[in-house]
């Protein structure tokens, strides 16, 4: 799949840390390139003093993270980005060319649908000030924030188009799109309310957190599929994160050798594994940091039986990796 990465990050260095503020892993290394009108925009982490040298141990864990990162099974961008507006919440940010104020661009908190080729479905009110702005200039974009979005280390979608009125042939097929995700919009049999649909997506943007961002052609993303186990895997974070946090724990560590989180919790579950965002205090540190990593499934999970299948299965090796732990500890106690 043809993709513009719009983020290139060093994995290792001589000067790499932790960065909380935009959860990043730990393998993000600081950097003094300065932003120049002639360069090209893009994430710069800079260092705010001089070059501080790390411990030896704590080098050997960022090192481990950096080349489990860098090997984890991960969705491709088209089926990440088809995945988060299919199972979205349903509401978007949609920025329209203003018609009151020309050359401004107005901003709408509105709902969404998406069809079956994941183009956003609408309907307006023939007042709003979004539907003149649409009728005037039908070019606009969406921003689709991730269900569980909290921050920036969560993921969203800026689809780039035009969004213009749907024939009263298709209003039916609308409705029934719409109400799957809105069962309770009784506001689509009022008269003066509109159907729309984005029929040209021109541009496609995706942030999947901090050092996963870039774009996709609407001709990937129109013959991308949804990922089947993204439609429920916020259910089995929540459980997860209620009940078996300790359980989450110990996969990262045994993922990792060596990192050693206070908290991890599941932000997303897809077909292919978890992200989780870690809470961590550093070696030769006081200061917790948190960060987002990529747990990997060791094989690709069919639905929902087979993804707690897949989990207890990383729970139980977990458990017997810390137990071997224990048990070669125990004899060098004994001998002291």
């Amino acid at each position: 799949m043809m993709m513009k990465i719009a983020t290139l990050v060093s994995l290792i260095g001589s000067t790499a840390s932790f960065t909380s503020h935009h959860g990043a892993p730990p393998s993000l290394v600081a950097s003094s390139t300065s932003l120049s009108m002639n360069k090209p925009a893009g994430h710069d982490v800079r260092s705010s003093g001089p070059a501080m040298k790390m411990d030896p141990e704590e080098l050997k864990i960022q090192e481990a993270l950096a080349a489990h990162q860098q090997n984890a099974p991960k969705l491709g961008f088209d089926v990440d980005v088809r995945s988060l507006v299919q199972y979205n919440h349903g509401f978007a940010v949609m920025s329209t060319n203003s018609k009151a104020n020309e050359g401004f661009p107005g901003g709408s908190v509105v709902g969404f649908a998406p069809d079956e080729e994941g183009r956003p479905v609408f309907i307006f009110s023939g007042m709003s000030t979004h539907t003149q702005d649409l009728l005037a200039d039908p070019r606009c974009s969406v921003t689709i924030a991730a269900k569980e979005f909290k921050g920036a280390a969560d993921g969203r979608v800026n689809l780039m188009g035009k969004v213009t009125l749907v024939g009263k042939e298709e209003r039916e097929t609308m409705k029934a799109v719409y109400l799957a995700k809105h069962p309770g919009a009784f506001w689509v049999d009022f008269g003066d309310f509109n159907w729309f649909r984005m029929d040209e997506i021109v541009d496609i943007r995706f942030v999947g957190g901090f050092a996963r961002a870039g774009s996709i052609t609407p001709a990937e993303y129109a013959a991308a599929s949804p990922d089947p186990v993204f439609a429920f895997g916020s259910h089995i974070a929540s459980h997860m994160n209620d009940d078996h946090q300790s359980a989450t724990i110990g996969m990262v560590a045994n993922a990792i050798p060596g990192l050693d989180v206070s908290e991890a919790v599941i932000t997303s579950v897809d077909s292919l594994g978890m992200y989780v965002k870690c809470t961590r205090t550093p070696r030769a540190s006081d200061q917790p940091q948190q960060f987002k990593i990529r747990l990997p499934f060791p094989r690709r999970a069919e639905g929902r039986g087979d993804v707690k299948v897949v989990i207890m299965e990383m729970t139980q090796a977990a458990m017997a990796a810390q137990n071997e732990k224990v048990e070669e500890v125990e004899p060098e106690a004994k001998a002291e």
